[in-house]
């Protein structure tokens, strides 16, 4: 996997748990209690996707070369 690539996956991974963290706290009040829990629900899982691409994306970025195809020599 390239640095392009790993970078794209950490930066989803951020804007993931900026915008589900953003939704939890912009609920607002005189909803049922099933349309909290769904979200509830909606929000854990998509934070655990969060975690998981972004630590997928982090040991990509560490374990790629920190030069790019054209910095090597052929």
């Amino acid at each position: 996997m390239t640095r392009r690539v790993a970078g794209f996956l950490l930066a989803l991974a951020a804007f993931m748990v900026f915008e589900w963290i953003n939704l939890g706290f912009n609920l607002a009040d005189g909803h049922p209690t099933g349309f909290y829990v769904v979200h509830g629900i909606l929000i854990a899982v998509n934070l655990i996707l969060a975690l998981v691409v972004g630590v997928i994306g982090w040991r990509a970025w560490r374990a790629s070369p920190t030069a790019g195809p054209r910095d090597r020599p052929a």
